[in-house]
Formats: structure tokens, C-alpha cells, sequence
């Protein structure tokens, strides 16, 4: 076994209810599903029983004005605590509310009912923009997710800093910053590693401090959610135009685990290959 070092860990992130805003982490336990906690909760749609997603933002405008985030630690316990949720008027609730379907179909405003926890394949809608390399372009399709998950593709989602710092370069007056790209892990890379290196890493094995690893699977290929704003950061297309442009619209990569354990912020991350 030889194993080449190619960064450390800068961030962890999980978003427990899918499309909304989530939280960073200095320590996760990783499982078969990812990140514990991660999107394990999801609004469905009342009338047609689709999975609410900033994918399809004309019909869901404001779910990057919600965040979610656990009510405690977890302390190792696989029971998960309860999520608070913040509204875009700044008020909260929890995921144990029975008045909670009210309440974020008044702010939605359109009816939706909470999901905790997938039992089957899921489909969401996603808008294709009308963007130079994508594709699919100007319309909505249905999206099937992994059986009992609310993923969209893979377990988790993982970005190095090279990427981000090409993309800077490339489109220097855009802000090319994690959250836009929703990740779980992002890695911090040397300063010799230029491009994209996650497109070289499809099949290999990563080993992320001294328990985990996983399998890079594939990469992740971005839609429009990456143009939407969120706090501070504005509304841009040219995120997205860029990335077609320069690398067929992939910013980051999807993994599966190969072996679940805990990670912390600051773990080696290796390449192993027999």
C-alpha cells in the first residue's frame, strides 16, 4: 500500500434539512449515508409529494433564507437530536413542533410537511438555465435521488482549495466561496496542486485521518442552486458560466465511505493505491 498525502481537512459541513442552510463542524462521525445528520430531514411538497429543493427556484425562492442546525451535540449517540430551524423573519422552531407544517407552509407559502428520514426513492425538480455547456437548457426536469436518502447524487460532496483558487483566477469578480457549492468536506491543498485535481481523483480511494476512507465516484456537476444568493453573497450566473466554460460545469467531486469512523478539522487527507 503507498499513499500520497494531498492535504488536510479545512472544513466540515452537514446540512441536516436539505436545501436550507446548514453548519460547520470540527468533528463528525461518518457512516454508510456520509456525515451523521446530514440531510436526514426534507420539506415535501403537499400537492404532488416532490422534495423541496433550491434546484427549482422560481417555485422555491427562499429556502437559502432558512438554516438548520442541530440542538445539541451528539456525544456519539446515533439517536439524533431534534434540528432548530430559523425562519428568513429570524424566528425559530423545532423539528419536534407539531405545529411545524403550519408554520413553514405560511412562510413558504405554499404547503409543504416534513420528512424525517427518507423510505424510498425520492424525485425533485430541477431548472436547467440557459447557459452555454450544460446539458440541458431552459427547462425543468424530475430528479430521482438514492433509494432512502434526500442526496442528490452521492454520500458526500467534497471540494479542495486548488479548485476554488482556479476559479477565483478564472472569474476573479466573482465570489467563489464554499458555501456557494454546498459541500461536506472541503480539503486544503497545497500550494503546487493548480486546476482541478478532484477530476483526477475519480476511483481512487482517499483515507481521511486514521479511520476513514472513501471512494471518489465521480464528478459533481452543478446546476443553478450555485447562482442563487444566500446572505451576503449576491445572485451571479457567472459562477456558473465559468465552470461550464473551463470544466464542464464540475466544481468538486462525489464519494461513497469505504470505512465509516471520526474525522476532525485539521486530519490528513492521503491517496492510497495498492
Amino acid at each position: 500500500m503507498t499513499t500520497i498525502t494531498i492535504g488536510t481537512v479545512a472544513a466540515l459541513h452537514r446540512y441536516p434539512v436539505k436545501s436550507m442552510l446548514g453548519e460547520e463542524l470540527n468533528v463528525t462521525r461518518v457512516g454508510a449515508k456520509g456525515f451523521q445528520g446530514d440531510r436526514v430531514f426534507a420539506l415535501a411538497d403537499v400537492e404532488t409529494g416532490k422534495i423541496a429543493s433550491a434546484k427549482n427556484p422560481s417555485k422555491w425562492p427562499t429556502l437559502f433564507s432558512f438554516r438548520a442546525a442541530f440542538t445539541e451535540p451528539f456525544n456519539g449517540s446515533d439517536t439524533l437530536p431534534p434540528v432548530w430551524i430559523t425562519l428568513p423573519d429570524g424566528s425559530t422552531l423545532s423539528t419536534e413542533d407539531k405545529n411545524i407544517a403550519t408554520r413553514l407552509s405560511s412562510s413558504l407559502g405554499k404547503p409543504v410537511r416534513l420528512l424525517k428520514g427518507a423510505t424510498a426513492t425520492g424525485t425533485l425538480e430541477e431548472y436547467w438555465p440557459d447557459i452555454d455547456g450544460l446539458a440541458r437548457r431552459d427547462v425543468v426536469t424530475d430528479e430521482a435521488m438514492p433509494a432512502e436518502t434526500f442526496f442528490d447524487l452521492g454520500m458526500i460532496h467534497l471540494l479542495t482549495t486548488a479548485t476554488l483558487d482556479s476559479y477565483r483566477a478564472l472569474y476573479p469578480e466573482g465570489r467563489f466561496e464554499t458555501r456557494r457549492f454546498r459541500p461536506n468536506l472541503v480539503i486544503q491543498t497545497p500550494s503546487d496542486f493548480k486546476g482541478f485535481p478532484e477530476n483526477e481523483w475519480d476511483e481512487k480511494t482517499l483515507a481521511i485521518g486514521d479511520e476513514v476512507k472513501i471512494k471518489i465516484t465521480g464528478p459533481c456537476g452543478r446546476c443553478v442552486m450555485t447562482t442563487l444568493p444566500q446572505g451576503d453573497l449576491p445572485k451571479d450566473t457567472g459562477i456558473l458560466k465559468t465552470a461550464a466554460r473551463h470544466n464542464q460545469a464540475r466544481i468538486g467531486a462525489y464519494a461513497a465511505v469505504l470505512q465509516g469512523g471520526i474525522i476532525h478539522a485539521g486530519d490528513v487527507v492521503r491517496i492510497e493505491s495498492n
